[in-house]
């Protein structure tokens, strides 16, 4: 088997979603159309939390700020994708793929991060309510976004210098839409133990703790819940909760499915449709279950549409 040095490589190929041209077009249309609502429903979101006053509470400071990463997730990796498709050209340079990986890493891990504050948010709300303001003050936000993006910068970045490390083969076909840390890392020639051993372990950290604190506040959510008298409270504390859980079931499902399908399965097809799930369509889903599920957000976002 040939060897090419980590600084010989010039560019990776992506893989074509579909090898038929008659299809290219339909995919191409269709992703299109996903980040299309993606940008303007996240867009919406931010705009309906800037614009009105009711909504500049932590929970809805929150929200913009996951709304905002989801955008820059998305732009991460759909547009490169897209003018694959309309040049015909899959190929993308080995600095391209390395800042692609690392920005998608990055943006991936803040939306890991922003989850967790959410769920401390919620916790906060419901379990002490009267120190709601107190505790949550607008700078305590501030740090907690900064401090999230610090540590997934910090852990994209480790990543991201520990594959400079490697020597790649000359087949450098990545089975893959985008430049995913797992796909790059097969590619490699030379020795990979230490690189999937540090996915392993800054994984089951990085993911870990904010896990475990999104699993510990809801355990003391429930438990408050269920000390109120009425089933009218009850409904009420718990629905505010409600498209936190859906987001937080879905992000985590489909994360892990793309994990465990990338271990286990050597399907290209598989992997990719689990992918796209997880760093495509739950950034197009989250306003809608936003939105839908609160009243204040839809109120919110009819005023702006009104306005627009």
């Amino acid at each position: 088997m040939k060897f090419k040095n980590r600084t010989a490589v010039s560019e990776f190929l992506l893989l074509e979603l579909t090898e038929d041209p008659q299809c290219q077009p339909l995919i191409f249309s269709l992703f299109l159309v996903i980040y299309l609502v993606t940008i303007l429903g996240n867009l919406l979101i931010i705009l309906a939390v800037t614009s009105d006053a009711h909504l500049h509470t932590p929970m809805y400071f929150f929200l913009s700020k996951l709304s905002f990463n989801d955008i820059c997730l998305s732009t991460t990796t759909i547009p490169k994708m897209l003018v694959s498709i309309q040049i015909q050209d899959q190929s993308i340079t080995f600095i391209g793929c390395l800042s692609q990986m690392n920005v998608a890493l990055i943006f991936g891990g803040l939306e890991n991060c922003l989850l967790a504050v959410m769920a401390y948010d919620r916790y906060v709300a419901i379990c002490h309510p009267l120190r709601y303001t107190v505790i949550l003050t607008p700078c305590l936000c501030v740090l907690l976004v900064l401090f999230s993006l610090f540590i997934s910068t910090v852990h994209a970045l480790l990543h991201t210098l520990m594959v400079l490390r490697l020597s790649f083969c000359t087949d450098l076909k990545i089975p893959h839409f985008f430049c995913e840390l797992v796909q790059v890392i097969k590619l490699a020639c030379s020795d990979t133990f230490v690189n999937n051993l540090l996915i392993y372990l800054v994984a089951s950290l990085f993911a870990g703790g904010p896990v475990f604190g999104i699993i510990f506040s809801y355990t003391q959510i429930v438990s408050s819940i269920l000390r109120i008298p009425s089933m009218g409270g009850r409904y009420k504390a718990f629905s505010t909760c409600g498209s936190h859980i859906s987001v937080v079931s879905l992000f985590y499902v489909t994360a892990f499915t793309v994990y465990m399908s990338s271990a286990v399965s050597d399907s290209p097809i598989k992997n990719v449709v689990t992918s796209m799930m997880y760093i495509v369509i739950l950034q197009m889903l989250n306003p809608f279950i936003y939105s839908l599920r609160n009243r204040e957000m839809k109120a919110a976002l009819r005023k702006l549409i009104t306005l627009l």
